[in-house]
This record gives C-alpha cells, sequence and structure tokens, in this order.
C-alpha cells in the first residue's frame, strides 16, 4: 500500500495547529513537493488573491524519499502565490532541514492567515508549538539561528528562516535554511513575512529505514561510487558547481553585463571554481548523506564567515559577470549578505545588472539612485546596493520589487533591458546556446528556470555512450552537432525530460544526482529508489505522469490568475545577436522559437490559442476535479 500523507495545518491568524490526513491513493498522485503543495492549496484557496496577504497559502513539503540514506535525497519545495511573478512560486531547497523534518514524521505543513505578532513554529515530533519571536524580528539569519538554538537549549536544530529582506517584503526574498541553503527563488521568503512568520524549527530525529535494506544499500553505494568516477560529480566535488566558470568564459556562453555578451575574460580565471578552492575555500559541505558534497563553504577572515556557506555558479554568475565585476572577494562578501538578509542571489544579482545597464545607457542616473555610480564593475556600489534592498532604502526599494517592475518605472528603454520571464530574472546557461532550453525558459509555470529539462548539449554525446543510455529511458532522440537548433525532435525532447525533471522535483530529489545524463542516478534507479526505499511498486510510466500532472496543475493554477500563452515569451534581446566577443551576432531564431512553441502545446495537450490545459488533458492525468473548481 502507499503512505499515508500527514500534513501540519497552521492558521496563524487563528494560532490553531491541527493535522490532516492524505490517503494513500491520493497522495500516490502528488507524493511531494509541489505538487502535493498544488493539491494543498488548491483545494481551498481562491484563485486571485493578493500574494502578500493572509489569504494566500504557503506549503513547505517534502515526499516519501525524502530522508533515505542515498544521496541526493534530502530536498524541500516551498509553494505559494509568488509575490514576484503572480503565478506559481516553487522554491526548492537542501542541506539537512528537509531530511529532519520527515524524521519527525511530517510530509507538509501548510501556512494559512497571518499571525498578529512575529512567531516561529516549532516541531519536536508530534509536539508543534508557536512561539513568540518578536524579539528575534530584525535579526539577521546567522543571528537568528544563534538566538532560537540558545533559547531552546538545542545546537542540533535545524531552522528554515527568514532575515530583513522576507521581513521587509522585497519580493525576491529567499527562505534561508541553516543560514547558508536557500528556497531562492520566487519571493516565498516575502510570503512568509507577510505572515509575520519569522521561522520554521525541527528537533533531530531519527529517520525511517528503508523497506529493503539489502536492495536499497547497493544503489546508495552504487551512486557513492558514480560520485567519485563520473566527470561531472567528480568535478563537482573538487569546485563546487562553480567548476565550468572558465570554460563557459572560453567559449562565449558566460552571460555578461545584462546579458549582451556571452564573454568575460577578465572574470574567466578570477571567478573561476578552481580559484575559489584554492584560495577561499574552508571546507567541503554536503546535503544530508550525499556523496557529491558539491558546497562550498569560504572564509575571508573578518569579511566573509564560514556560517554562511559559499557561492554557488549561479551567484558567481549574477554579482560577477552579470555585473561586469571580476573582484571575487566582492562576490564572496555579496553572497554572504544575501545570506544574511535572506534574499534569492538570481533575482538580487540580475536586477542590479539590469540597473547598470539603464545606468550606463542613460535612461537613469545618480538622481535616480541617489548619487550611486552604477557602472558596470562597481562592486562597491553593488554591495551597497544589496543592504539598501534588503532594507528597502531609497534606490533600494525600486530595486526591491523586481527588474520587471523596475523597468516599468523608469520606462520604454528599460523595459527593452529586462531580462525576465513572467516578470522572473534569467539564471546564467544562456538559451542562445541552447534550443529547447529557450522554450522551456518560456512555458515554464513558475518562471525561467535552468533546472526543468536536460540541455541539449546530451544530444551531442555519442548515441552509445552511458549517458545516452541512461537518456534513452526516456525516450531515443537524434544525434545533433549542433545545440542551437531547435526542431520537432528537440521539443519531443523538451517535453519529455521537462516531465522528467517534474517528477524530481516532485520527488524532491536533486537534479545534479538524479538527472536524466551526466549523473550518479537515473530514471531506472529512480524506480528502485521507490521500490527498495518506501515499497512504491512503481514504473517509470507511473513515474512520469505524476512529472506530467505537476506541469499541468502549475499551468492550471497560472491560468485562472489570468496566464496565457502571451506570457511565454523571451525578451526581445535574445532575438538580436550579443554584442560583442567569441560569440558575437548569436541569438536565439524567433521564427524556429515561435513554430516549436505552437508543437510545445500540441505536444502536451494544450490549446494552442490560450497555452492552457485543455479539459481533455486535464482529465487523462487524474484531474478533472479542478475543472469543478
Amino acid at each position: 500500500m502507499f503512505p499515508e500523507a500527514k500534513v501540519l495545518e497552521v492558521d496563524l491568524t487563528n494560532e490553531k495547529v491541527e493535522v490532516k490526513i492524505i490517503p494513500g491513493h491520493i497522495y500516490r498522485l502528488y507524493p511531494g513537493g509541489s505538487a502535493l503543495g498544488l493539491y494543498l492549496i488548491l483545494q481551498e484557496m481562491p484563485a486571485c488573491v493578493e500574494p502578500l496577504s493572509p489569504e494566500n497559502m504557503l506549503v513547505f513539503a517534502v515526499s516519501p524519499v525524502t530522508g533515505l540514506p542515498i544521496s541526493g535525497s534530502s530536498r524541500m519545495t516551498v509553494t505559494s502565490k509568488s509575490p514576484l511573478t503572480g503565478a506559481i512560486a516553487d522554491s526548492q531547497v537542501g542541506g539537512s532541514f528537509p531530511a529532519r523534518f520527515k524524521a519527525n514524521g511530517w510530509d507538509a505543513v501548510v501556512f494559512k492567515g497571518k499571525a498578529k505578532k512575529p512567531v516561529y513554529l516549532y516541531i519536536d515530533g508530534e509536539t508543534v508549538t508557536l512561539k513568540p519571536a518578536e524579539h528575534i524580528w530584525g535579526k539577521v539569519t546567522g543571528e537568528t539561528e544563534n538566538l532560537i538554538k540558545d533559547e531552546l537549549g538545542d545546537t542540533s536544530l535545524e531552522i528554515a528562516e527568514i532575515g530583513p529582506g522576507g521581513e521587509n517584503l522585497v519580493r525576491y526574498a529567499s527562505i534561508m535554511c541553516g543560514a547558508n541553503r536557500a528556497a531562492g527563488r520566487c519571493g516565498t521568503g516575502a510570503v512568509m513575512g507577510s505572515k509575520n512568520l519569522k521561522a520554521v524549527v525541527v528537533k533531530k530525529a531519527k529517520p525511517a529505514d528503508p523497506v529493503n535494506k539489502e536492495a536499497f544499500s547497493k544503489l546508495a553505494k552504487l551512486g557513492a561510487e558514480n560520485a567519485k568516477t563520473r566527470p561531472f560529480s567528480a568535478a563537482m566535488t573538487k569546485d563546487g558547481t562553480n567548476a565550468f566558470f572558465k570554460v563557459f568564459c572560453d567559449f562565449g556562453m558566460q552571460a555578461t553585463k545584462n546579458f549582451t555578451t556571452g564573454s568575460f575574460p577578465e572574470g574567466a580565471v578570477a571567478l573561476d571554481g578552481a580559484t575559489i578552492s584554492e584560495k577561499y575555500l574552508k571546507k567541503n559541505e554536503t546535503c544530508y548523506t550525499c556523496s557529491v558534497r558539491c558546497k562550498r563553504v569560504c572564509e575571508i577572515p573578518g569579511k566573509v564567515d564560514p556560517l554562511y556557506g559559499g557561492p554557488e555558479y549561479e551567484t558567481i554568475s549574477t554579482f560577477g559577470s552579470y555585473c561586469g565585476n571580476s573582484n571575487l572577494e566582492a562576490v564572496l562578501m555579496a553572497h554572504q549578505l544575501c545570506g544574511m538578509y535572506s534574499l534569492d542571489t538570481v533575482s538580487c544579482g540580475a536586477t542590479i545588472a539590469f540597473a547598470m545597464e539603464c545606468y550606463e545607457k542613460g535612461i537613469i542616473n545618480k538622481e535616480t539612485t541617489g548619487g550611486i555610480e552604477l557602472n558596470f564593475g562597481n562592486y562597491e556600489a553593488m554591495l551597497q546596493l544589496i543592504e539598501m534592498i534588503a532594507k528597502r532604502e531609497g534606490f533600494g526599494a525600486v530595486l526591491a520589487e523586481g527588474s520587471a517592475r523596475a523597468a516599468e518605472k523608469f520606462g520604454p528603454e528599460a523595459i527593452k533591458r529586462r531580462m525576465t520571464v513572467k516578470s522572473k530574472e534569467f539564471p546564467a546557461p544562456m538559451a542562445e546556446f541552447k534550443g529547447s532550453l529557450g522554450l522551456i525558459y518560456a512555458v515554464n509555470p513558475f518562471g525561467v528556470d535552468h533546472c526543468s529539462s536536460d540541455y541539449d548539449t546530451a544530444l551531442m554525446e555519442d548515441p552509445e555512450s552511458l549517458d545516452r543510455a541512461k537518456q534513452s529511458q526516456l525516450g531515443n532522440w537524434k544525434t545533433y552537432d549542433n545545440p542551437i537548433e531547435l526542431d520537432d525532435e528537440k521539443v519531443r525532447f523538451a517535453v519529455n525530460t521537462q516531465r522528467y525533471y517534474s517528477l524530481l522535483d516532485t520527488m524532491c530529489l536533486c537534479c545534479f544526482v538524479w538527472g536524466s545524463s551526466w549523473h550518479i542516478h537515473g530514471p531506472e534507479e529512480m524506480v528502485s529508489l521507490c521500490k527498495d526505499g518506501v515499497g512504491w511498486d512503481t514504473s517509470l510510466y507511473e513515474m512520469m505522469l505524476v512529472g506530467e500532472r505537476r506541469i499541468n496543475m502549475m499551468r492550471y493554477f497560472n491560468q485562472r490568475e489570468g496566464f496565457t500563452r502571451a506570457d511565454d515569451v523571451l525578451p526581445e534581446r535574445m532575438y538580436e545577436g550579443l554584442a560583442d566577443g567569441v560569440t558575437k551576432g548569436l541569438a536565439v531564431n524567433k521564427e524556429a522559437f515561435l513554430k516549436g512553441l505552437d508543437t510545445y502545446y500540441e505536444y502536451v495537450g494544450w490549446d494552442v490559442q490560450t497555452g492552457n490545459p485543455t479539459e481533455a488533458t486535464l482529465k487523462k492525468l487524474s484531474l478533472g476535479w479542478l475543472l469543478d473548481k
């Protein structure tokens, strides 16, 4: 039998905590992550609520396999209506908090309403308590961690908290776990702040054992060995997720100066993962029981505290090449500030980079910025703005709204320069180089995201390689010489791998470990994980339906919020060609993109005119109940 889901429902307005049980036959359709979060939200939250109002709901959810002793199994998704995009929010985080939350016996916690005064939630197994948090409101995340641990007399607690960025409702505020792991995208930290919820605290607890210990142990050991021998994983163990920064710079595919170019030669070595390892790495850390150990912990005495970990590739990009900044110490300090104040490093760095381009083009000036000289490369101004954004001070209050809203304020010339989809700022992988990636960027329900499908470069591998063999479990595709191409075959590739990555997100599994190519586990091992880990006698077919169901639930949510095909668009800049460097002139083929968009809608069963799921598609996926709403 499939396990039941045990859900905490927290009514912050009335200070009530109740338990809700979701039967196994229902939980099997929405087994975790934002699929479970959306199931809970769509049961009762009306359409078109204001994201920062008490009526918005906030859900933390794990999955049946969370916390099992295997690599990549300790992740959690936070689901809500996004204050940044107005669409569905999906914020994912790793570390140890997800495993501890699951070990306490819970599959999700739902927050409703708004507390009269700041509070935090303390979970110790079945004992769940709302505690006053006025004394820690306004504190940065590291100080919050220490104060709560001292108050409860337990240094082993895991804490998900917000800093002043979340409290001040910065639209891209994150939720920080342990002060160094971020549920970073879509602004769920601002939703938490709007509810006067400072933190969620979980007690250390013993996780459940796998149902088939012998078979599960073999799977876990295989992954641990693969982590050492697979090139991608080994590189991340050595130099973190930033291991390939110099490679991207050399090939002209490193997003630079607000995506005007792909070349950043002055930062290629200065910001590379190997340089971080050599100069500033204190130690490697890992998420709960993960063999990859890709997490950097950096230190600069007197400047950068190892409590806040170290930057990922996206952070190095947004505060480095995006801003034309090659000063690595400044990037490490920017990362720490975002961790302290609970700001998403991608949206924060990208918004500052956007403002820098507007400044250089004369669209805004020193009068606009309050006297700040905001040229590319001015890392002192960049660091100053991070604090101003978190505190909503001066020009920082404008940028706290995100680059899409700031552009509306600055005027038509600024709008041309915002790099967003559905008002969400771009991550670093450049769609000019990957035809299907640009398509997924446009259609993804929770805004532009680089971990929602496999990359086109996977189809350049030798058809007989191990990577292609793993990927063939999802479908067979021809081999491409050029990753830029977008044809019907590439659209089919995008659709199938998007469903698989949606499955990963539903099961709260790390895509760097469980992805469909290059990684230490794959689709077949996913089925084994479910069978030997929790006794779910499943198939890849059923699991792919789970991934497809999540995507359609998200699109349904967006549809009722007013989103249509008109929102599945890329910035015009992407069709114009890169300005200089070794990839000068490279651009997304607009004609191929628009044709691919039609084909995508046809393949997934969405109306080509509206871009939204048809009734037949929803019914096929056991989502007919949504039609009654």
